[in-house]
Protein backbone atom coordinates (compact mmCIF):
# COMPACT_ATOMS: atom_id res chain seq x y z
CA UNK A 1 0.00 0.00 0.00
CA UNK A 2 0.90 3.40 -0.88
CA UNK A 3 -0.10 7.16 -0.33
CA UNK A 4 0.66 10.29 -2.12
CA UNK A 5 -0.71 13.62 -1.84
CA UNK A 6 -1.33 16.15 -4.31
CA UNK A 7 -3.98 19.39 -4.26
CA UNK A 8 -5.30 18.32 -1.10
CA UNK A 9 -6.40 14.85 -1.86
CA UNK A 10 -4.71 12.08 -0.76
CA UNK A 11 -4.44 8.77 -2.80
CA UNK A 12 -4.24 5.42 -0.81
CA UNK A 13 -2.88 2.58 -3.60
CA UNK A 14 -3.27 -1.01 -2.97
CA UNK A 15 -0.23 -2.31 -4.74
CA UNK A 16 -0.38 -6.45 -4.78
CA UNK A 17 -1.13 -6.23 -8.32
CA UNK A 18 0.34 -10.05 -8.47
CA UNK A 19 -2.17 -10.82 -5.74
CA UNK A 20 -5.18 -8.94 -7.23
CA UNK A 21 -4.77 -6.10 -4.32
CA UNK A 22 -5.78 -8.41 -1.88
CA UNK A 23 -5.55 -7.74 2.07
CA UNK A 24 -4.33 -9.59 4.74
CA UNK A 25 -4.99 -8.31 8.15
CA UNK A 26 -1.72 -6.55 8.62
CA UNK A 27 -2.72 -4.31 5.32
CA UNK A 28 -6.01 -3.94 6.82
CA UNK A 29 -4.32 -1.99 9.94
CA UNK A 30 -2.25 0.00 7.66
CA UNK A 31 -5.13 1.03 5.79
CA UNK A 32 -6.84 1.58 8.86
CA UNK A 33 -3.80 4.05 10.45
CA UNK A 34 -4.26 5.59 6.72
CA UNK A 35 -7.70 6.63 7.40
CA UNK A 36 -7.45 7.70 10.56
CA UNK A 37 -4.57 9.83 9.84
CA UNK A 38 -6.40 11.29 8.13
CA UNK A 39 -6.83 15.47 8.27
CA UNK A 40 -9.94 17.75 7.64
CA UNK A 41 -8.05 21.13 7.98
CA UNK A 42 -5.21 19.79 5.56
CA UNK A 43 -7.50 17.72 3.45
CA UNK A 44 -10.24 17.38 1.16
CA UNK A 45 -10.79 13.96 0.04
CA UNK A 46 -9.22 11.02 -0.02
CA UNK A 47 -8.87 8.05 -2.95
CA UNK A 48 -8.89 4.53 -2.51
CA UNK A 49 -7.42 2.37 -5.71
CA UNK A 50 -5.79 -0.16 -7.16
CA UNK A 51 -2.84 -0.68 -9.21
CA UNK A 52 -3.31 -3.33 -11.96
CA UNK A 53 -6.30 -4.91 -12.85
CA UNK A 54 -8.15 -5.12 -9.87
CA UNK A 55 -9.59 -2.61 -7.06
CA UNK A 56 -8.94 -5.44 -4.52
CA UNK A 57 -9.72 -9.08 -4.61
CA UNK A 58 -10.88 -8.68 -0.44
CA UNK A 59 -8.99 -11.39 1.83
CA UNK A 60 -5.71 -13.03 1.11
CA UNK A 61 -7.15 -16.61 1.39
CA UNK A 62 -3.26 -17.85 1.29
CA UNK A 63 -3.16 -16.23 4.77
CA UNK A 64 -6.88 -17.40 5.82
CA UNK A 65 -4.93 -21.19 4.67
CA UNK A 66 -1.77 -20.36 7.14
CA UNK A 67 -4.05 -18.78 10.33
CA UNK A 68 -3.91 -20.90 13.42
CA UNK A 69 -5.91 -18.34 15.46
CA UNK A 70 -7.89 -19.05 17.87
CA UNK A 71 -11.80 -18.37 18.09
CA UNK A 72 -11.02 -15.33 20.26
CA UNK A 73 -7.51 -14.48 19.03
CA UNK A 74 -9.21 -14.28 15.35
CA UNK A 75 -12.02 -11.83 16.93
CA UNK A 76 -9.67 -9.97 18.15
CA UNK A 77 -7.64 -9.58 14.74
CA UNK A 78 -10.79 -8.80 13.13
CA UNK A 79 -12.33 -6.27 15.06
CA UNK A 80 -8.87 -4.45 15.48
CA UNK A 81 -8.08 -4.39 11.71
CA UNK A 82 -10.93 -4.85 9.06
CA UNK A 83 -13.30 -3.89 11.59
CA UNK A 84 -11.02 -0.68 12.19
CA UNK A 85 -10.47 -0.24 8.82
CA UNK A 86 -14.54 0.09 8.32
CA UNK A 87 -14.77 2.12 11.60
CA UNK A 88 -12.62 4.69 10.54
CA UNK A 89 -13.84 5.35 7.08
CA UNK A 90 -17.72 5.83 8.27
CA UNK A 91 -16.42 8.33 11.15
CA UNK A 92 -13.66 9.87 8.85
CA UNK A 93 -14.45 13.73 8.31
CA UNK A 94 -12.58 13.85 4.81
CA UNK A 95 -14.61 11.87 2.10
CA UNK A 96 -13.54 9.06 0.62
CA UNK A 97 -13.79 8.16 -2.45
CA UNK A 98 -13.06 4.67 -3.94
CA UNK A 99 -11.96 4.81 -7.47
CA UNK A 100 -12.80 1.09 -8.77
CA UNK A 101 -9.94 0.39 -11.34
CA UNK A 102 -11.07 -3.75 -11.75
CA UNK A 103 -12.87 -5.93 -9.98
CA UNK A 104 -13.87 -5.53 -6.32
CA UNK A 105 -14.89 -8.82 -4.39
CA UNK A 106 -15.28 -9.43 -0.71
CA UNK A 107 -12.92 -7.25 1.27
CA UNK A 108 -12.83 -5.16 -1.86
CA UNK A 109 -16.55 -5.06 -2.01
CA UNK A 110 -16.93 -3.93 1.57
CA UNK A 111 -14.42 -0.87 1.04
CA UNK A 112 -16.34 -0.12 -2.02
CA UNK A 113 -19.59 0.04 0.13
CA UNK A 114 -18.04 1.40 3.11
CA UNK A 115 -16.83 4.67 0.92
CA UNK A 116 -18.77 8.03 0.49
CA UNK A 117 -17.89 7.98 -3.48
CA UNK A 118 -17.74 5.25 -5.81
CA UNK A 119 -16.92 5.31 -9.61
CA UNK A 120 -15.61 2.35 -10.98
CA UNK A 121 -14.79 0.99 -14.77
CA UNK A 122 -17.08 -0.24 -16.98
CA UNK A 123 -15.34 -3.64 -16.61
CA UNK A 124 -15.45 -3.76 -13.11
CA UNK A 125 -16.98 -6.28 -11.08
CA UNK A 126 -18.67 -6.59 -7.88
CA UNK A 127 -19.29 -9.72 -5.39
CA UNK A 128 -19.69 -10.25 -1.90
CA UNK A 129 -17.69 -13.97 -2.27
CA UNK A 130 -16.91 -14.33 1.46
CA UNK A 131 -19.54 -17.15 1.20
CA UNK A 132 -17.62 -19.36 -1.05
CA UNK A 133 -14.55 -19.59 1.20
CA UNK A 134 -17.49 -19.98 4.46
CA UNK A 135 -17.55 -16.38 5.74
CA UNK A 136 -19.46 -13.99 6.19
CA UNK A 137 -18.94 -10.55 4.81
CA UNK A 138 -16.59 -8.25 6.90
CA UNK A 139 -14.91 -4.96 6.73
CA UNK A 140 -18.64 -3.12 7.71
CA UNK A 141 -20.50 -5.23 4.72
CA UNK A 142 -23.37 -6.79 6.82
CA UNK A 143 -23.97 -2.90 8.24
CA UNK A 144 -23.46 -0.86 5.21
CA UNK A 145 -24.43 -2.99 1.77
CA UNK A 146 -28.51 -3.58 3.38
CA UNK A 147 -28.35 -0.09 3.22
CA UNK A 148 -26.64 0.81 0.28
CA UNK A 149 -28.74 -1.99 -2.22
CA UNK A 150 -31.82 -2.67 0.34
CA UNK A 151 -32.10 -6.43 2.71
CA UNK A 152 -32.89 -8.41 -0.48
CA UNK A 153 -30.50 -7.49 -2.91
CA UNK A 154 -28.25 -7.83 0.20
CA UNK A 155 -29.02 -11.06 0.84
CA UNK A 156 -28.57 -12.29 -3.03
CA UNK A 157 -24.80 -11.04 -2.85
CA UNK A 158 -24.08 -11.94 0.10
CA UNK A 159 -25.33 -15.71 -0.22
CA UNK A 160 -24.88 -16.34 -3.44
CA UNK A 161 -21.82 -14.51 -4.11
CA UNK A 162 -22.59 -14.04 -7.92
CA UNK A 163 -20.74 -11.05 -9.22
CA UNK A 164 -22.18 -8.09 -10.62
CA UNK A 165 -21.27 -5.98 -13.24
CA UNK A 166 -20.39 -2.00 -12.75
CA UNK A 167 -23.71 -1.06 -14.80
CA UNK A 168 -26.09 -3.63 -12.08
CA UNK A 169 -23.61 -2.01 -9.54
CA UNK A 170 -25.16 1.47 -10.23
CA UNK A 171 -28.66 0.10 -10.74
CA UNK A 172 -28.52 -1.53 -7.46
CA UNK A 173 -27.04 1.53 -5.22
CA UNK A 174 -23.77 0.19 -5.12
CA UNK A 175 -21.49 2.64 -6.77
CA UNK A 176 -22.28 6.38 -8.07
CA UNK A 177 -21.31 5.93 -11.55
CA UNK A 178 -19.79 3.34 -14.19
CA UNK A 179 -17.75 4.68 -16.87
CA UNK A 180 -15.16 3.50 -19.38
CA UNK A 181 -11.31 2.88 -18.35
CA UNK A 182 -10.22 5.53 -19.96
CA UNK A 183 -12.62 8.75 -18.45
CA UNK A 184 -12.56 7.21 -15.20
CA UNK A 185 -9.78 9.73 -14.02
CA UNK A 186 -11.70 12.46 -15.40
CA UNK A 187 -15.22 11.41 -13.91
CA UNK A 188 -13.49 11.02 -10.64
CA UNK A 189 -11.39 14.13 -10.73
CA UNK A 190 -14.65 15.99 -11.25
CA UNK A 191 -15.78 15.15 -8.26
CA UNK A 192 -12.97 15.68 -6.30
CA UNK A 193 -13.44 18.86 -7.98
CA UNK A 194 -16.44 19.56 -6.17
CA UNK A 195 -15.10 18.16 -3.19
CA UNK A 196 -12.50 20.77 -2.98
CA UNK A 197 -15.27 23.44 -2.74
CA UNK A 198 -17.01 22.23 -0.10
CA UNK A 199 -16.02 23.01 3.60
CA UNK A 200 -14.66 19.52 4.78
CA UNK A 201 -15.28 20.21 8.52
CA UNK A 202 -19.52 20.23 7.78
CA UNK A 203 -19.03 17.42 5.25
CA UNK A 204 -17.84 15.53 8.51
CA UNK A 205 -20.94 16.59 10.21
CA UNK A 206 -23.00 15.13 7.26
CA UNK A 207 -22.07 12.23 7.34
CA UNK A 208 -22.24 12.09 11.44
CA UNK A 209 -25.68 12.17 10.92
CA UNK A 210 -26.45 9.76 8.10
CA UNK A 211 -24.38 7.53 9.89
CA UNK A 212 -25.14 8.40 13.48
CA UNK A 213 -29.47 8.44 12.91
CA UNK A 214 -29.15 4.88 10.55
CA UNK A 215 -31.37 2.52 13.18
CA UNK A 216 -32.68 5.55 15.63
CA UNK A 217 -36.20 5.94 16.14
CA UNK A 218 -37.37 9.18 14.01
CA UNK A 219 -37.74 11.28 17.35
CA UNK A 220 -34.21 10.56 18.36
CA UNK A 221 -33.13 11.13 14.54
CA UNK A 222 -34.45 14.43 14.80
CA UNK A 223 -32.63 15.38 17.79
CA UNK A 224 -29.55 14.18 16.92
CA UNK A 225 -30.04 16.20 13.64
CA UNK A 226 -30.30 19.27 15.60
CA UNK A 227 -27.69 18.69 17.85
CA UNK A 228 -25.46 18.76 15.23
CA UNK A 229 -27.11 21.49 13.55
CA UNK A 230 -26.40 23.70 15.95
CA UNK A 231 -22.49 22.77 16.45
CA UNK A 232 -22.71 23.38 12.13
CA UNK A 233 -23.95 26.78 12.80
CA UNK A 234 -21.67 27.92 15.16
CA UNK A 235 -18.25 27.17 12.78
CA UNK A 236 -16.57 29.64 10.74
CA UNK A 237 -17.85 27.49 7.47
CA UNK A 238 -21.39 28.73 8.21
CA UNK A 239 -20.62 32.09 8.86
CA UNK A 240 -18.15 31.88 5.62
CA UNK A 241 -20.98 30.35 3.52
CA UNK A 242 -23.37 32.80 4.10
CA UNK A 243 -21.45 35.84 3.47
CA UNK A 244 -20.35 34.66 0.29
CA UNK A 245 -24.24 33.85 -0.41
CA UNK A 246 -25.39 37.64 0.42
CA UNK A 247 -21.94 38.67 -1.31
CA UNK A 248 -22.91 37.05 -4.50
CA UNK A 249 -19.33 35.23 -4.60
CA UNK A 250 -18.04 32.05 -4.35
CA UNK A 251 -17.15 30.47 -0.37
CA UNK A 252 -13.65 30.34 0.28
CA UNK A 253 -13.54 27.32 2.81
Amino acid sequence: MRTSDEDGVRTITFDRPEAMNAMTAEIAAELADAIEALDPDELDACVLTGEGRAFSAGGDVQAMAEREASNRESYETMRSTFGRVAAAAIESSVPIVAKVNGDAVGAGLALTAVSDFAYADDDARFGAAFVKVGLVPDTGGTFLLPQLVGLRAAKDLAITGRLVDAREAVDMGLINRAVDADELDAAVEELLATLRARPTSTVGHVKQALHGNAGRHWRDALDYEAMLQAQAYDTPEHEEGVSAFLEKREPEF
